[in-house]
């Protein structure tokens, strides 16, 4: 899932950025207002998360923008105590506000929420394949009943692979849904991360699920016993 963070602290920008990376969501950030507007009409977002307060263009100005050509949801962060801006923020087109400071955790709820409402909801959050069990709600994955221990990009891309089971996935495709669109696909991530992933979801297993395909990259797919 790919979030955009249009916020000018530094300290907050970063904050953000490390923290929902660690939950396994891509992040772009943009420090300033107009170039975030020009991230959020490029690209496809989940969700953006919008500070009032940036030069610029503020906020509200993002958001009047962003409303004219599309729908991606969007968190506006306020100060605590400017309720007319939380009040401005809803009636101008935003879905949901948090006040600053918040709880990480809320935030995160929140996304969640969001995605749900704006289309996740027909979207399976639980994905079985085969023996695999994968619930993109609690981050938790298992095989034949045994919890899988995954670190945070292991399950992003346990999910990605889950999500489009039985799709061949290449490296450029797998970089840009799991780590930054500018991710270097001629890096070695990729496999090293595949490799990894491998060894915990098939390695004690003798039906494989995860594939590779030569010159072509990777698929998460029930083949029956190898």
């Amino acid at each position: 899932m790919r979030i955009l963070i249009i916020e000018d602290e530094e300290k907050t920008a970063d904050y953000l950025h490390r923290g929902l990376t660690e939950q396994g969501y891509t992040v772009d950030v943009a420090r300033e207002g107009v170039g975030g507007l020009h991230l959020a009409l490029e690209s496809d977002y989940a969700v953006i998360v919008l500070d009032v307060m940036l030069p610029e263009l503020d906020g509200f100005g993002v958001l009047k923008a962003l409303r004219a050509r599309k729908q991606t949801p969007v968190i506006m962060l306020t100060a605590r105590e400017r309720v007319e801006d939380r009040i401005r923020g809803l009636r101008e087109g935003a879905d949901d506000y948090l006040g600053k400071p918040f709880s990480f955790l809320e935030l995160v709820a929140r996304l969640q929420a969001l995605t749900r409402r704006s289309g996740g909801a027909h979207e399976p959050v639980q994905i079985s394949v085969a023996d695999l069990w994968v619930d993109l709600i609690s981050r938790k994955a298992s095989r034949a009943g045994m919890r899988l221990d995954l670190t945070a990009k292991e399950f992003s891309l346990l999910s990605v692979l889950a999500r489009r089971q039985g799709e061949i996935l290449s490296k450029t495709a797998i970089a840009e849904m799991v780590w930054d669109i500018n991710f270097d696909s001629d890096a070695n991530v990729v496999e090293v991360a595949i490799k990894r992933l491998r060894a915990k979801l098939d390695g004690p297993f003798e039906q494989k699920l995860l594939h590779t395909i030569r010159g072509m990259g990777y698929v998460l797919e029930n083949r029956g016993v190898d």
